[in-house]
């Protein structure tokens, strides 16, 4: 059994134009659990983000979006994180992922950045330590490093899309087994479903 989760984070950038986008699946997954649980996120200036406190497994867990762009997500965490006394290894963070294919969900914990911007600044706010969990959500990779940019700013094709959200709808599924500590089991899971 691993710790149990206090904050999931879901990354993004802010604003309609980027809403849905590829770079904001982890942040439609935050939303959309939030919605299942009942508990909109509101706006909340001192962590720089839209949170609320739901029940998971009978645990309670803050969630997050924060309202900051992405590259300085680190921000937003540090500043929920520091105010409950919410240790690294008991946030995950939720992002998008260029080296999984579309319709694909995977957890993970530590590792780097992985050219993430949000990770990137996350773990250097957390006091440079990388040793938070992840769930990488697939968006493919366009091909060419140059490529990245415009292809994470943009929504994917309607048939991406529904893959993607086939892969935060299994998720969703694991989610209570990961947060209550049962992190091996929600791993099997959720890495077995092929979106």
């Amino acid at each position: 059994m691993n710790d149990p989760i206090a904050l999931i984070v879901g990354l993004g950038n802010p604003g309609t134009q980027y809403a849905h986008t590829r770079h904001n699946a982890g942040a439609d997954l935050v939303e959309q659990l939030a919605a299942h649980l009942n508990s909109p996120l509101k706006p909340e200036p001192r962590f720089h983000g839209f949170t609320t406190k739901v029940n998971l497994n009978n645990l309670s867990v803050h969630l997050l979006i924060p309202s900051t762009f992405m590259n300085l997500s680190g921000q937003s965490v540090a500043a929920l994180a520091n105010f409950y006394k919410i240790q690294a290894n008991q946030i995950l963070v939720a992002h998008d992922e260029l080296d999984l294919q579309p319709g694909t969900a995977r957890l993970k914990f530590s590792g780097g950045h992985g050219g993430h911007n949000g990770l990137r600044d996350i773990i250097s706010r957390l006091g440079n330590t990388k040793d938070f969990y992840r769930l990488r959500i697939g968006i493919g990779h366009p091909g060419h490093a140059s490529q990245v940019s415009g292809y994470v700013l943009t929504k994917a094709p309607k048939a991406e899309q529904l893959q993607t959200q086939a892969a935060i709808d299994e998720a969703l599924r694991f989610l209570p087994l990961a947060v209550s500590g049962e992190w091996q089991r929600a791993m099997n899971q959720l890495h077995s479903f092929k979106g």
